[in-house]
């Protein structure tokens, strides 16, 4: 037999294998890179789209008293503004050798699903990347260094006691309670892993109580609203800037997807085997835009934490 007839004789083994392993390996969940947890993601646009235009739209306008015969009734004014966010294509896919293939069919064995496994974990790695980071090559922002967003200037947490803490993290929330009017409130707060491990970790005076616990229970939106902050520690923030000496940030939103969205029209899928050499290719791609902040009054940074 020929290599071109030994590669086409393999085929159909590998098209079975990788039948039964891409759908066990789209179930495998990453804590870690649990994106969709921080930030709306959308994916009503078409898979081949170019880019995702959005409006965001401002009102204006108050009611005042008037006669039963006022022909100069007061109206409320809309102004929009148009935003367009392009879409690229990026891929990532994984293949078994000859040998490899050869080898788990003589002995009856299913190929080692690792590899799909692991390209699939980077693309989720990679759309990370661009919704709390962004990408410089395409120009992307992302949730942790979004220009135009209002920005608190706080010292160190090092030496704070609970009561300056929950103050720095009120005047945050409360920023964003302001710059809307007290129409809306944040309800997700980001710290870095440094500063969410030390409250976590620290006992607030005599009580068995964290400084986590008395932040969740003692902060402005939870008093307000009667529901829990979300506080996460995450990666990326002990210096989202790059700047030199580093500064740390804190941020707070709302997390809604009137707010802030990320655009995936095309999730990370793997396309049919190809056969390349010695080799069997399983490629694999995804499409997607940048992380659009609509209302960036709803979104306010603490740096120097």
């Amino acid at each position: 037999m020929n290599l071109h007839d030994a590669m086409q004789a393999n085929l159909g083994f590998v098209l079975k294998q990788t039948t039964h392993i891409e759908p066990g390996v789209y179930q495998i969940a990453y804590p870690d890179i649990d994106y969709a947890s921080l930030i709306p993601v959308d994916t009503s646009a078409p898979e081949w789209v170019k880019s995702v235009t959005f409006f965001s739209a401002d009102r204006a306008g108050r009611a005042r008293w008037i006669s039963g015969n006022a022909k100069d009734i007061p109206v409320v004014g809309t102004s929009r503004e148009k935003f367009e966010t392009p879409v690229y294509m990026a891929g990532i896919g994984y293949d078994f050798g000859l040998e490899e293939v050869e080898q788990a069919r003589m002995i009856g064995q299913p190929l080692e699903a690792e590899n799909a496994a692991a390209a699939r974990r980077v693309s989720e790695e990679h759309i990370y990347q661009v919704a709390l980071n962004g990408d410089a090559e395409k120009s992307f922002s992302g949730l942790l260094n979004y220009p135009g967003i209002p920005t608190d200037i706080i010292t160190s947490w090092g030496p704070k006691s609970a009561d300056n803490k929950l103050k720095d993290v009120n005047d945050l929330l409360t920023g964003v309670h302001t710059a809307t009017n007290t129409v809306r409130m944040a309800d997700t707060l980001l710290l870095p892993f440094a500063r969410f491990n030390q409250i976590a970790s620290e006992r607030l005076g005599d009580t068995m109580m964290t400084t986590l616990e008395f932040l969740r229970q003692n902060n402005v939106y939870t008093a307000t609203t009667g529901q829990a902050l979300t506080i996460r520690g995450i990666r990326g923030l002990d210096n989202p800037s790059g700047g030199s000496p580093a500064v740390a940030r804190m941020v707070a939103y709302r997390r809604s997807p009137e707010v802030l969205k990320l655009h995936l029209p095309m999730p990370h899928r793997f396309l049919p085997v190809q056969i390349s050499g010695l080799q069997f290719t399983v490629p694999g791609i995804f499409r997607l835009g940048g992380l659009d902040i609509r209302l960036t009054s709803e979104v306010r940074y603490a740096d120097g934490l």
